[in-house]
């Protein structure tokens, strides 16, 4: 446990330089004009958490009960959770599980203990041989996901009643920290709690239903997708300005698609992430892309050069699953699935932009594998 203390700091330093040299880079490229303050002082570790190496601070026993090392020695508990996670803890060689790191959490409020194992599931090779179906899903602000696949089903997951009670929860956020009382916060820290649950639920059932058997889910890489938005951060921005500021913040885009991807794993199929750029701006029937196709920025997406009329977040799951067709009939012919955005250069991502602007939706044609 003294060795993990040294450890943790170091990660936490080094996640800071990384976004230091992020921040270096953004403003290089004009993207942002804030300084990362990250490194000005020292992190605070408020979480209530402690990690525990695998078969060093905790292992599992017989009768699911659980080891786990303490400052006051070691203790054996019994241990519930899901009849799923269960039987994959009971039977790890069978199911193909590697049992990692885990966390030991307390909730501040029922004061329960939980313990938060990472799990490495090894993909089934015959899950790229089984692919059935290929889907795009496009993340964004109005709608929390929409989803498309090359047969030409589509289906909304929409996200007003979430942002209806996001604004109220800022609204009361905002009364109990100008009232700054011992009760206010508190009532802050419940309902924080309250509102991290909401977001895990709803990014839950979405990923949930967006996953399904035997599909590869091409999904956008969003990285740096903040300091790639215009915000602007004054003393004289106006209210409207601000409120867009906190909405673009509040955007959890990560942790829907973290979810999708371990879902689509588990249920057999394989989550591929291809380049987000001009999804929403270029045309899926004649390839025309340009600003011009979204008049005042607006939900309605019409093609400039011939017309094509349709909602601007299906058009952009259309293009995502075309994307990502076009990869698994590169994997198909060369027997590699090399799509990697994060870790391509500028000249390889310039050559797969020039191909997808040859892509064309058609779904008599795209239905066929």
């Amino acid at each position: 446990m003294a060795c993990n203390a040294p450890r943790q700091v170091a990660a936490a330093y080094k996640t800071l330089w990384e976004r230091a040299r992020s921040n270096a880079t953004h403003k290089a490229r004009g993207w942002t004009k804030r300084q990362y303050k990250g490194l000005d002082k020292a992190p605070q570790f408020t979480a209530l958490t402690v990690t525990l190496n695998h078969k060093r601070d905790w292992s599992l026993g017989q009768n699911q009960t659980v080891s786990i090392g303490t400052l006051e020695g070691r203790i054996r508990c019994r241990y519930e959770g899901w009849s799923r996670h269960l039987e994959w803890l009971a039977h790890t060689a069978e199911h193909g599980i590697t049992l990692g790191a885990a966390k030991l959490w307390q909730d501040p409020i029922t004061q329960a203990w939980y313990l938060l194992v990472a799990v490495e599931k090894v993909l089934d090779p015959q899950a790229l041989t089984q692919i059935t179906t290929i889907k795009g899903v496009d993340l964004n602000r109005r709608n929390i996901a929409v989803e498309s696949n090359t047969r030409g089903k589509c289906r909304f997951y929409h996200g007003g009643h979430q942002r209806h009670l996001a604004e109220r929860a800022a609204s009361i956020r905002s009364a109990l920290q100008a009232k700054g009382t011992r009760g206010a916060k508190a009532v802050l820290r419940r309902l924080a709690l309250r509102e991290r649950r909401l977001n895990a639920d709803t990014a839950h059932c979405v990923s949930k239903t967006i996953a399904e058997p035997h599909a590869m889910v091409g999904l956008e890489w969003l990285k740096d997708i903040r300091n790639r938005t215009e915000r602007r951060h004054s003393k004289q921005a106006s209210v409207k300005r601000r409120r867009t500021n906190r909405k673009v913040s509040s955007w959890r885009f990560a942790d829907v698609q973290a979810k999708t991807a371990y879902k689509t794993r588990l249920s057999g199929g394989v989550p591929i992430w291809v380049d987000a750029d001009y999804t929403s701006q270029g045309c899926s029937i004649c390839g025309h892309t340009g600003k011009e196709n979204r008049p005042n920025n607006g939900l309605l997406f019409v093609c400039a050069h011939c017309g094509h009329t349709l909602h601007a977040d299906l058009v952009a799951a259309r293009n995502i699953s075309m994307r990502t067709l076009l990869i698994r009939q590169d994997w198909v012919r060369t027997g590699r699935l090399s799509a990697a955005p994060e870790a391509s250069g500028d000249e390889a991502k310039a050559a797969r932009l020039s191909r997808y602007a040859e892509l064309r939706w058609s779904p008599d044609a795209s239905s066929v594998l």
